[in-house]
């Protein structure tokens, strides 16, 4: 065995799961910089600016031009690929059962077991008899009414079009 094999066996199980703090902290290192620097830049920095100018009694008061939106907020876009990569990467690895604190999470079957579902779409139904009442109902004695289907029927195509797909009835147009 090597020396570093040695070492490395004779560390405790506590050393061996400690990783670099860089490693583990720069996700949330990177969201707390990027809320940093937009308090200070939208928050504090403004703030300042107008109570520099109150305090020297400036006559020439200007806005004051947050830093992070010059460049076309460039800064902006940039951290937000970082911290949504991040958070994207972070999240796989959570999928993949790293760092769950040895809880592994089932991966997702390639197929479904579920049935593909029939459709009823415009199929008659079967007539139910109906309640007795004085509004044409069957009532007792009665012949139920014939079940109509909820949709009519797709009316029927007139010609097709130079691609070849079906065209309906033109429109009627009303005669002047």
């Amino acid at each position: 065995m090597s020396d570093g094999q040695k070492s490395y066996n004779e560390m405790s199980d506590s050393e061996k799961k400690k990783e670099d703090w860089m490693n583990s902290k720069w996700r949330p290192a990177m969201g707390w910089l990027y809320m940093l620097v937009c308090l200070c830049d939208f928050v504090v920095f403004p703030v300042l600016w107008a109570v520099l100018h109150a305090v020297m009694h400036s006559t020439n008061v200007t806005q004051w031009q947050p830093l992070t939106l010059q460049g076309a907020g460039l800064f902006h876009l940039a951290m937000g690929a970082v911290l949504g990569l991040a958070a994207w990467g972070r999240t796989q690895e959570k999928l993949g059962g790293a760092n769950n604190g040895g809880i592994s999470t089932p991966s997702m079957p390639a197929t479904s077991s579920f049935a593909p579902a029939t459709s009823s779409f415009a199929a008659p139904t079967a007539p139910t008899p109906t309640a007795p009442s004085g509004f044409g109902g069957g009532g007792f004695g009665g012949a139920p009414k014939p079940a109509t289907p909820a949709f009519s029927a797709p009316t029927a195509a007139v010609g097709f079009s130079s691609s070849g797909k079906p065209m309906p009835a033109p429109a009627d147009e009303p005669e002047l």
